[in-house]
């Protein structure tokens, strides 16, 4: 079974990730998980925190002269800041006397609810857990899954469909057209009209003190029929990759294919029919997102993702005071004005660990040369059906 365990603070020293069930012999780079990572640090409406650090992975179990192992994978990522904040996150020495503690809540953060659950009077103990900072190790973990996909013709990609209510309406169809476009963008949208005005709904939030949301959908080709089940709830896979995006911080809704607009139409103008070319099964439309029944068709599978606007605001909200119980405005960390063109990449490799799990569930095997045999297997036996 793949599976992740992520460690680590905001501000602390490290963030680490440990990586069980990768099967050996895959060939992995350092640098394709480095060129997610500074993805993520990507978009227009980041904060301050992207100027200082440079996220680069350390990988120091689980590889060897480039290919996996099949032991545990440990990946590190150094948080260059942890020099500035040496005195309020250290690991064994005493707080000091002038210690400034967190007691006032931001509304829409994990602080208040996390600090009455674990029983914290400095919400800095929380909110250094919850930061969005540690979408660096699901993206670390993503990245790596991600060359497991490839290997096996499995792509992803992702890009901005609406920031602050502003939308994109002129997506090109063709794939790589569509990532070229992306990555030219400051926003991550494929849409060039839209994307001036997207910046400047940024540039609105941040005059105000405030900030902005939006939706980002993320597209995966080349999955094979098969991948997930429809005989058990927790094992839909349309089920585990909604979860997944929740995952995210900030995110507040998840579509598949017309989402909530399948709601709006008549059976007819929402299910996908079904043609055979010769060779293969195939839809002239693809209304269902490449799921039915939480298995996949063959077709792309496409998930929009809703992304609320980030909690900490530069002109904060009411709160209240956790030490005195008196109203006071909400503490204000630094943090960004947008950040939805990054939760985009984090969306793409949140999507790809979430494959690769369902991938080497339906072909299992302990290294890469197992799992090919059963993959041309299946390959003969489906285009045989």
């Amino acid at each position: 079974m793949l599976r992740y365990l992520s460690a680590g603070e905001s501000h602390g020293p490290e963030l680490t990730v440990i990586v069980e069930g990768m099967p050996s012999g895959l060939a992995v780079s350092k640098a394709a998980i480095d060129e997610q990572l500074r993805r993520r640090q990507q978009g227009y409406g980041r904060g301050l925190r992207m100027k200082i650090e440079t996220d680069q992975v350390e990988v120091t179990s689980g590889v060897r002269f480039g290919k996996t192992l099949g032991s545990p994978i440990t990946l590190h990522v150094v948080n260059k800041d942890f020099v500035h904040w040496t005195d309020r996150m250290a690991v064994w020495d005493e707080a000091p006397d002038n210690l400034k503690q967190v007691t006032r809540p931001r509304p829409g953060h994990a602080d208040l609810a996390g600090a009455i659950k674990y029983d914290h009077e400095d919400i800095r103990n929380v909110l250094e857990r919850a930061s969005a900072r540690n979408t660096a190790t699901m993206v670390a973990a993503g990245a790596l899954a991600r060359q497991l996909l490839r290997h096996f013709g499995i792509d992803i990609t992702a890009h901005v469909v609406e920031i602050g209510g502003v939308q994109a309406k002129q997506v090109p169809t063709d794939w790589d057209t569509l990532i070229s476009t992306c990555d030219e963008s400051q926003v991550r949208t494929a849409d060039k009209a839209a994307e001036a005005a997207m910046i400047a709904r940024i540039d609105e939030a941040k005059e105000k003190g405030d900030t902005v949301g939006g939706v980002f959908e993320v597209i995966i080709r080349g999955c094979p029929i098969g991948l997930g089940s429809y005989v058990h709830p927790d094992r839909k896979l349309d089920g585990q990759l909604a979860a997944a995006m929740m995952s995210i911080q900030a995110i507040k809704g998840v579509e598949i294919g017309l989402g909530f607009e399948a709601a709006r139409r008549f059976g007819s103008e929402v299910h996908d029919a079904i043609v055979h070319d010769g060779s293969r099964y195939l839809r002239p439309t693809n209304g269902a997102g490449g799921l039915e029944g939480g298995v996949t068709n063959g077709e792309p599978i496409v998930l929009r993702v809703a992304m609320k606007p980030i909690s900490t605001l530069y002109q904060p909200l009411a709160s209240v005071n956790m030490a005195t119980k008196q109203a006071e405005p909400a503490t204000v960390e630094r943090s960004d004005y947008c950040a939805v063109p990054a939760a985009s990449v984090v969306g793409e490799n949140v999507a790809a660990w979430v494959i690769a799990q369902a991938f080497l569930d339906k072909f299992s095997g302990d290294s890469i040369a197992q799992i090919e045999e059963q993959v041309a297997a299946y390959a003969r036996r489906v285009a045989g059906r």
